[in-house]
C-alpha cells in the first residue's frame, strides 16, 4: 500500500483509520471514518466513556501485531444519547513514504449469528460435564456474565470468589457495572462484545473488589453458549503488579538515579510542553564550580554525596522545577518568569549555596547561566542560550550569574 493509493478505502463501506505507531499521528482516515468520528480525535475515541482497549500506547501492540495476534478495541463515537460504540480491528501495514504503521477497521456488527436461542428465562449452573469441571477448577477467575439482563453476573468460579472477596451468593446477584470501576458506563461496551468473535487479545479494565480496593485487570471476554443461554465468558487476569512495574520503569527513565532529580530527558519533554503556552519562562542552568578538583581530591563517592546534597538543597529551597541536566549540572525551570525575576532568582540561590555546609568539603560555589525563552524560539536555540550564558559566568571568575 502507498500513500498515493489511500484514497481507494473510500470504496470501503468501513470506517478506516491509519495511524503512525511511534507518534500516534493520524495519517489517514477514510470518508466512512470521518463521518462516524465527527471531529473527534482518535485519542479521544480510544480513551472515551465508553472505550475498551489493551493497551494505551499503540506502541505496546508491536509484539502482538508483529504476531498477526486478533487485536479488537471498542471505542466511544459521538452520538445523541451519548452511547455509541464501535469495534475496531488492529492490523499492520507497510507504507512505502511511512514504514510500518498500524490501520484500524470498523467491524461491522454481526449479531448473534450462530448462537442458538435461549431455552430457559435464566442460567442455571451445573456441576456435571467437561464445562463444569472446567469452569469451576481453573485457577483462573472467571465470570459468566448475561449481556440481555444489563450485565448480570450468572455465575463465577472459586478463583473469582476468592478474588473479588464475596460469597457466591452475593456475587451472582450483582452485574458486571458493580464490579467495574465505569459503573453502567461499561454496559455498552458489554453490549458491543456481546457481538465480537472471541479470541481477540483481553481489554484492560479497573474492577474494584469487595474491600473496595481496585486492580487494573486484563479481561478476556466472548460471547459462549451455555446450556442454551447466550452469555459472555470474562476470564480475568491481575495485572496489577505489572502494572505497579511498568509505572516504576517508566519513573526510572525519567529519573536520574543518583540524585531522583528529574533528567535531561524530561527536561526536554517538559520544555516542549512548555513552548504552545506561549508564556514567559526562563531557565537557570547551575554548574558547580571545580567539581573536578573535588572528585579527584576526595574521591568520586564524595563528589556523589555533593551532588545527592545539593539536588536536595535545590529541590527544598526552589519553588521551580529541578533537573540533573549533566555531570555537575543542574538546570531549573521557571514559569511565567521574566528576565529580570529569574536573574534575582539566580542571585538568590547563587548566594544559598555559599552558605551550604557539607562535611569534610570546603564550602561549595556555583555559576549560573540565565536565559528567558524568546516567542518563536526554538528549543536548541534556547539550550545554546542559557549554555554561552553559563560559560560566561565560569569565564568571568566562577561563582556568579550571567543573563544571555
Amino acid at each position: 500500500m502507498v500513500a498515493c493509493h489511500l484514497d481507494s478505502l473510500n470504496m470501503l463501506a468501513t470506517p478506516v483509520w491509519i495511524v503512525a505507531p511511534e507518534s500516534e499521528e493520524l495519517i489517514y482516515a477514510n470518508q466512512q471514518a470521518q463521518s462516524v468520528a465527527k471531529g473527534r480525535t482518535l485519542a479521544s475515541m480510544r480513551s472515551g466513556e465508553h472505550s475498551a482497549v489493551a493497551h494505551r500506547r499503540l506502541t505496546a501492540y508491536a509484539t502482538s501485531l508483529k504476531n498477526r495476534d486478533d487485536i479488537i478495541e471498542v471505542w466511544s463515537l459521538p452520538a445523541d444519547d451519548g452511547t455509541r460504540t464501535l469495534s475496531c480491528r488492529l492490523s499492520a501495514v507497510e507504507l512505502e513514504d511511512r514504514g510500518e504503521v498500524i490501520l484500524f477497521e470498523g467491524l461491522t456488527p454481526r449479531g448473534n449469528a450462530g448462537l442458538k436461542a435461549s431455552r430457559s428465562a435464566a442460567y442455571r449452573p451445573r456441576k456435571n460435564g467437561f464445562y463444569a469441571r472446567f469452569f469451576y477448577t481453573t485457577s483462573a477467575p472467571i465470570v459468566l456474565v448475561d449481556p440481555a439482563r444489563e450485565g448480570q453476573i450468572v455465575d463465577a468460579n472459586l478463583a473469582a470468589l476468592r478474588f473479588y472477596g464475596y460469597t457466591y451468593e452475593t456475587l451472582c446477584t450483582m452485574y458486571i457495572w458493580q464490579i467495574n470501576t465505569l459503573g453502567r458506563g461499561i454496559l455498552p461496551v458489554v453490549a458491543e462484545i456481546a457481538h465480537l468473535p472471541g479470541g481477540h487479545k483481553p481489554l484492560h479494565s479497573v474492577h474494584r473488589l469487595a474491600n473496595g480496593s481496585i486492580r487494573d485487570v486484563q479481561v478476556a471476554v466472548g460471547p459462549v453458549e451455555i446450556y442454551g443461554e447466550r452469555l459472555i465468558l470474562c476470564v480475568i487476569h491481575d495485572m496489577s503488579e505489572q502494572r505497579d512495574l511498568e509505572q516504576a520503569l517508566e519513573s526510572a527513565k525519567r529519573r536520574d538515579p543518583l540524585t531522583r532529580l528529574f533528567n535531561r530527558l524530561e527536561a526536554v519533554q517538559q520544555l516542549e510542553k512548555q513552548l504552545p503556552a506561549a508564556n514567559d519562562f526562563s531557565l537557570l542552568l547551575v554548574n558547580i564550580d571545580s567539581f573536578r578538583h573535588i572528585n579527584q581530591r576526595y574521591g568520586h563517592r564524595k563528589g556523589d554525596e555533593v551532588l545527592i546534597h545539593l539536588a536536595q538543597a535545590l529541590s527544598d529551597w526552589s519553588e521551580h522545577i529541578v533537573f540533573r541536566w549533566d555531570g555537575e549540572e543542574f538546570l531549573l525551570l521557571l514559569p511565567d518568569t521574566a528576565l529580570a525575576a529569574a536573574l534575582m532568582t539566580a542571585e538568590d540561590l547563587r548566594a544559598e549555596v555559599e552558605k551550604m555546609a557539607i562535611p569534610d568539603i570546603p564550602p561549595l560555589t556555583v555559576s549560573v547561566g540565565v536565559a528567558q525563552y524568546l516567542a518563536g524560539e526554538s528549543l536548541d536555540s534556547l539550550f545554546q542560550r542559557v549554555d554561552e550564558a553559563l560559560y560566561q559566568a565560569k569565564n568571568r571568575g566562577r561563582n556568579r550569574v550571567f543573563a544571555a
